[in-house]
């Protein structure tokens, strides 16, 4: 089947198919691999995630020729495009680590002597320059960037060209059990496992705004709310003409993907919080800074506003630079008395743990500056989800943190899509708004400093949510591939 030319049951023009035929034919020209190397797999313990959460990596290994198989394997696929795909695969490891299975994480980018890793890297390069260009850039943003990552990447013909450009991928999965359960993270490695005959196949979407860009014909497609399953069931403005809808075994709703650690003491951490927001203790702010390292002026504006009641000692701040320490030494450079006040976790793995539960055991109750930097990627991304539990207010932009139980303040997106993470988390009470304006963003945070009943409500909400299941998602895409298995 050529799912090229027809996307659940939705043909495309001839010109759409010669534009992603030639796409195809580019890359396979720009990038090369040698047609004798086959592509066999060792799986070592993930340095910074197995003995928490059992993850094995696939790396390539050439010499050493054997196929992957495992009866209780799971293959969460994915690529480091920003720190959004990295996350939801830690989230979906750490649900299938607490349910008895072993994780093996698949970073197709990671494969840079294959052209589908040359590919995938290219690709991650321009969207990584076009999300620093937006946030530099009101026309950029205005007039290219919101509308192709709003409606662009929306059109089925956009699907076309990525569907025929993953064929290039096809050749990473010839030595893995076609039968182990496949979870991608990201749409690239889930096409790319269909067409390299992976037979239990389960899309793990992330976004909240229904994009063709997402769709993998021949897997199962999760989405995280009603709303996305209704826009993605019907295919809505994919094509002008009203399109074949999708099959009921094509998709399904589970809910939020969370860490099982956080879905586990979610009760327990909000109840701390609400504590320490009857007591006045100082305020815990933690911003994140993703990988792209967009909008660190908004970043820099609220810093330099919460200065003075830092040093007054009333709010704690925590920032995650991922592993951009340079970002950081901007800050050390540009606000006015930062680094006075500032304790900076420089590559340390253990003392960021450490820090993490001491925020849970309420052993740091002070207020100042702490900040985290990671050369290693893992620790980068997962360091912002240790630090979640014990933080009171975690300032982000509206992507895939939009859907963790934590009070959040969502500062301006990157890309028009993300904006329906936002309009989400307001409606079911777990996060403010979406703040476009740095004006927007210091009101609200001297107003949840102020009021601190607006934090313990949303922690009310939070507890109200996960008796409904909403933040179960992880669990049940495991479970999903498991029943595929099955």
């Amino acid at each position: 089947m050529d799912r090229t030319k027809v996307i659940f049951g939705n043909e495309l023009p001839d010109r759409v198919v010669r534009k992603a035929e030639k796409s195809k034919a580019k890359f396979r020209k720009k990038f090369q691999q040698s047609s004798s190397d086959e592509l066999f797999f060792q799986t070592p313990q993930n340095e910074c995630l197995y003995n928490s959460l059992g993850v094995k990596d696939l790396k390539v290994d050439s010499v050493e020729k054997n196929v992957i198989k495992d009866d209780k394997g799971i293959i969460i696929g994915n690529i480091r495009m920003g720190f959004g795909h990295y996350r939801i695969s830690i989230a979906i490891a750490s649900a299938a680590h607490a349910m008895g299975y072993t994780p093996y994480w698949m970073d197709l980018a990671s494969y840079d002597q294959t052209v589908g890793g040359q590919l995938i890297q290219y690709q991650n390069e321009l969207y990584s320059k076009g999300s620093r260009i937006s946030s530099k850039s009101k026309l950029f943003n205005r007039f290219f960037w919101e509308p192709m990552n709003y409606e662009g990447f929306r059109k089925l013909s956009y699907n076309a060209a990525d569907q025929k450009n993953a064929e290039l991928m096809a050749p990473l999965f010839e030595h893995i059990s076609k039968e182990m359960p496949f979870i991608a993270t990201h749409v690239w490695p889930a096409q790319a496992a269909i067409h390299g005959g992976m037979k239990q196949v389960v899309n793990a979407i992330p976004d909240n705004w229904p994009m063709a860009l997402h769709l993998a014909q021949g897997s199962v497609h999760t989405v995280q709310t009603h709303s996305s399953y209704y826009g993605y069931r019907t295919l809505h403005g994919m094509q002008k003409n009203i399109s074949n809808p999708m099959q009921e075994k094509d998709i399904c709703y589970t809910g939020h993907y969370v860490d099982h650690e956080m879905v586990f003491n979610l009760e327990e951490d909000c109840n701390n919080r609400m504590v320490r927001m009857e007591k006045k203790e100082p305020l815990r702010i933690l911003l994140t800074v993703g990988g792209a390292g967009a909008q660190r002026e908004l970043f820099r504006g609220m810093i330099q506003s919460l200065m003075q009641p830092v040093n007054d000692g009333k709010i704690l701040l925590l920032i995650n630079v991922g592993d951009y320490r340079q970002i950081w030494e901007e800050f050390c450079t540009e606000i006015t008395g930062f680094s006075d006040n500032a304790v900076f976790m420089d590559d340390a793995w253990d003392q960021t743990k450490d820090f993490a539960n001491q925020l849970l055991d309420g052993s740091f109750v002070n207020g100042g500056i702490v900040g985290f930097y990671h050369s290693n990627i893992f620790e980068a991304v997962y360091g912002t989800n240790l630090l979640m539990r014990g933080a009171d207010i975690l300032v982000t932009k509206p992507s895939e943190l939009s859907f963790y139980p934590v009070p959040k303040l969502f500062i301006h997106r990157v890309g028009g899509h993300e904006k329906w993470g936002a309009i989400h988390s307001a409606e079911i009470g777990d996060g403010t708004i979406e703040l476009e304006k740095l004006e927007e963003c210091i009101q609200m945070l001297q107003l949840l400093n102020d009021d601190r009943g607006m934090i313990q409500d949303m922690c009310k909400n939070i507890i109200r949510n996960k008796k409904m299941g909403i933040y179960d998602g992880a669990y049940k895409v495991i479970e999903l591939a498991m029943q595929q298995k099955k």
